[in-house]
């Protein structure tokens, strides 16, 4: 009997969780898909490789520039003064740290860039979520890359709820 009774009610509750799980529908994106395989995105991806192709250029002319004085560097060690040594040395020094502090303004200009010409895109994509949301009966759409929830429905949201029992029961904290 006690057996009966307990697949009886494990029946129930499974049914009845599978009818309230029915009743909601979830949907889930990934913004950075959409970003990458959207024609705006891939337009934004195309402009900012234009940028880095151009930076890629510039920087092999330096590195060629860079081997030459190297090189020369090297080879006329043995000719110069310790003092003209010294001096050409610390000149290629010099063109180094530029040529390192060139790439590492580049790769920060490459990522605001990259920021800049994407975030663009997130409120048209929020739109079309949001379109998407309401017009298929969505309760929620979560974003599996970031774990954001760029729709939900409002009628689900609890959060006057929560906070007027919060109230209740702690009050203000002084």
């Amino acid at each position: 009997m006690k057996k009966t009774l307990t697949v009886l009610i494990i029946a129930t509750l499974v049914l009845y969780g599978t009818c309230a799980i029915a009743a909601d529908k979830t949907g889930f994106i990934n913004i950075k898909l959409i970003l990458f395989q959207s024609q705006a995105g891939k337009d934004a991806a195309q402009k900012l490789k234009g940028i880095v192709d151009k930076k890629k250029v510039f920087i092999q002319e330096k590195e060629a520039e860079l081997k030459t004085l190297k090189e020369d560097l090297d080879k006329q060690r043995a000719v110069l003064t310790e003092n003209a040594y010294k001096e050409k040395e610390l000149d290629y020094q010099k063109k180094f740290r530029d040529y390192k502090r060139f790439i590492e303004d580049s790769n920060e200009e490459m990522q605001v860039k990259e920021q800049e010409l994407f975030q663009k895109l997130i409120p048209e994509i929020m739109k079309v979520v949001t379109a998407i949301g309401e017009k298929d009966d969505y309760t929620m759409i979560m974003d599996i890359g970031t774990g954001i929830l760029p729709y939900y429905s409002k009628e689900k949201d609890i959060t006057d709820e929560v906070v007027e029992k919060y109230n209740k029961e702690y009050g203000s904290k002084k």
